[in-house]
């Protein structure tokens, strides 16, 4: 169904521009819905998922700014974040003995398995999400995906200027 006839919206978008963007804000939307209604199964959120992923996936515990730097979205209080995964024994902090103002964090077996007790409904998800896209059709539009991205932190330094 196209977009104007989903939203009812009377006129046609202004630009071709608009009407993308809105596209893949309303996917946005409705992606972030499912996967928060499966992570909540879990009493986590995306981030606090990312958070985990990241740790488990990592080799050795993570600075919060590292973590950071790995997250999907943007989220300005990773410190937050650990503290409520620590609260729930998920990972652990540890100082660094050279550095005091450095933190680890590392993720705890209770974590680890949390994370992967997750990864086989998410994977059914995902799949439910893309099934009327075939894998090739998958394919190309990563590379769109990945333009969309670079135009977007494009636009963004051009705007710090």
């Amino acid at each position: 169904m196209k977009l104007q006839e989903e939203l009812k919206r009377p006129q046609p978008f202004a630009t071709l521009q608009q009407e993308t963007l809105l596209n893949l804000l309303r996917i946005s939307d409705q992606l972030e819905n499912r996967i928060a209604r499966l992570f909540r199964e879990y009493g986590l959120t995306l981030s606090r998922f990312n958070v985990l992923r990241n740790l488990d996936m990592a080799e050795r515990p993570l600075t919060c700014g590292e973590i950071g730097e790995r997250m999907i979205q943007i989220v300005p209080a990773i410190t937050s974040l650990v503290d409520q995964l620590e609260k729930h024994e998920l990972v652990q902090r540890t100082r660094c003995t050279e550095d005091r103002r450095v933190v680890y964090v590392a993720i705890t077996k209770k974590g680890s398995r949390l994370a992967e007790q997750i990864m086989i409904p998410l994977l059914e998800l995902e799949a439910r999400l893309f099934k009327k896209m075939s894998r090739t059709e998958i394919k190309s539009l990563l590379p769109l995906l990945e333009k969309t991205r670079a135009s977007i932190a494009e636009s963004e330094t051009e705007t710090k200027k």
